[in-house]
């Protein structure tokens, strides 16, 4: 059967061995491609240590609760049979099933699915049918099956010598002869070094050989295929990235050990210097920019000192949305004192972007501001129009003899001349930035400075407050309705107090 030896019965000599290199704590790991058959590239130990892939366990995990998920028998996936060739599997499904349910599932994009599924396949959950070589997720019709939990990653079992001489010796056996490269190299390694257990090797290989010969083909489809996955995992092909070799607490690689010598001391050197040189910025001037940000906004956040007139979001009166508006005959005070905060701030207000356009015109220098907001239409507009967008911006802005030609430098002007021949998006970006900062050190100081701007702040409106009914958290509190007990004795209560009375009504008309 295509299980390693383990799982069935062994030769006293077989236990013994397995036991001791159990309490030796030996983990053997996958071959490197350097040297598949050096004796020292074969065993490690790091199982004593108990750092074995430690720090993929948790990834293993959710990987194990994913597929238990996808078993699920209500809301998991719906296996059915598969054809291949002309062997019909049971209980497999197809890639595209995969990503599909995937999807489903965790409400993802296909991509992140494929990812996913990938992942999967890669560390040996899911294993293929079609090509059971290539652990890789295709999103087709190629047909998949869900891999026993005994060969999970995450139960520990190092994969022994003697249980992968086993699969070779059976693998050699049953194609007479026909390995690959680097399993022949593999298996006279073996050969060589556990040659006094080698006819316990051959013997177990077949026996199970017997044993499959008794089951249906698609049995021994499906459990060749199950092996060979293990088996990529834990000894992959040469040149094939190991996914189990990765982490902290896997330093033995010695394909992975750096040669301590001079060339090495010297790069460390240079790498020390150009971090010592790079421009860093202290922690305190970080929190007084930090602090002197706060205290500008201040006055500015609605949590920290309210909406006026009124709070819009806990009131019935919209007058805060009416007053900042896009576009407002007399704007409020604080939003015009936002424009002197940065460069920024007043492009991104339209209101105070047609006012600096006002004033650029009075400068003769509105074509700067025109550009810059014809290359933010070509950066977030359509992009069936960005060719149309930056040919006009060229016959418009650029082109010499322009009727609204900007300034630009030369360097820049030509990089932005050669983009425009494979116009995309971000074409403009370099001339964009240029005139930017042209009007940020140049127009905009000047701006703040003039009547313009300084009769706009004068005339500028200040909301007063008004005291309306605010809903729900100003209603008057009901009172509570009391408990049975209490309202059983007030009625008691009640009741003797009524009868006292009436007993006093009673003897005060026998005296009259």
């Amino acid at each position: 059967m295509g299980v390693p030896a383990r799982q069935r019965g062994r030769g006293a000599r077989a236990l013994s061995a397995a036991r001791s290199r159990h309490h030796l704590g030996v983990c053997t790991l996958p071959v490197p491609s350097s040297d598949p058959g050096h004796p020292r590239n074969m065993t490690i130990n790091t199982l004593a240590k108990g750092g074995w892939y430690r720090e993929q366990m948790t990834c293993f995990r959710k990987m194990e609760r994913v597929i238990v998920a996808m078993q699920d028998p209500d809301m998991g996936m719906k296996m059915r049979n598969q054809r291949l060739l002309i062997t019909v599997i049971p209980h497999a499904m197809t890639g595209r099933d995969i990503i599909d349910w995937l999807i489903q599932k965790y409400n993802i994009s296909e991509e992140e699915a494929l990812h996913i599924g990938g992942m999967l396949v890669k560390y040996g959950y899911i294993y293929p049918l079609k090509e059971p070589r290539s652990l890789v997720l295709r999103p087709d019709e190629s047909p998949y099956r869900f891999q026993t939990p005994y060969f999970w990653t995450s139960t520990r079992w190092p994969a022994s010598e003697l249980d992968y001489a086993i699969y070779l010796a059976k693998k050699n056996i049953r194609k007479q002869g026909e390995l690959m490269e680097y399993e022949k190299e593999r298996y006279s390694v073996l050969h060589k070094r556990i040659n006094h257990t080698w006819d316990f090797v051959v013997m177990q290989a077949r026996e199970q050989l017997r044993a499959s010969k008794q089951r249906r083909k698609a049995d021994r489809i499906v459990l060749e295929c199950q092996e060979q996955a293990y088996w990529l995992i834990n000894r992959p092909p040469p040149g094939v990235h190991n996914v189990l070799d990765m982490g902290l607490e896997r330093p033995n690689s010695f394909s992975a050990r750096v040669t301590l010598n001079s060339d090495y001391y010297k790069n460390e050197i240079e790498t020390s210097k150009r971090a010592l040189g790079r421009n860093r910025v202290k922690s305190s001037i970080c929190l007084e920019g930090f602090v002197k940000y706060s205290e500008q906004y201040l006055n500015h956040d609605p949590i920290m000192q309210g909406c006026l007139p009124s709070n819009p979001w806990i009131s019935d009166d919209n007058a805060h949305w009416t007053m900042n508006a896009d576009v407002v005959p007399t704007p409020t005070r604080l939003r015009v004192e936002r424009w002197s905060f940065s460069f920024m701030e007043l492009l991104e207000d339209p209101m105070g972007r047609r006012e600096f356009m006002t004033y650029l015109e009075k400068e003769f220098s509105a074509e700067n501001l025109c550009f810059w907001q014809a290359c933010e239409d070509v950066r977030h507009g359509e992009s069936s129009r960005i060719i149309e967008k930056v040919e006009d911006i060229y016959k418009n802005f650029l082109a010499p003899g322009a009727a609204r030609w900007v300034n630009i430098d030369s360097k820049t002007m030509d990089k932005t001349l050669e983009g425009i021949r494979h116009p995309h998006r971000f074409v403009m970006d370099d001339a964009q930035m240029h005139i930017y900062f042209l009007m940020k050190k140049d127009s905009y100081p000047r701006y703040l400075k003039s009547d313009l701007y300084k009769n706009m702040l004068a005339k500028a409106i200040v909301p007063q407050e008004t005291k309306k009914s605010v809903f729900p958290f100003m209603r008057r509190q009901r009172h509570s309705s009391p408990s049975p007990a209490q309202a059983a004795t007030q009625a008691e209560d009640g009741q003797a107090k009524g009868a006292g009375q009436a007993g006093t009504n009673s003897a005060g008309g026998s005296n009259a």
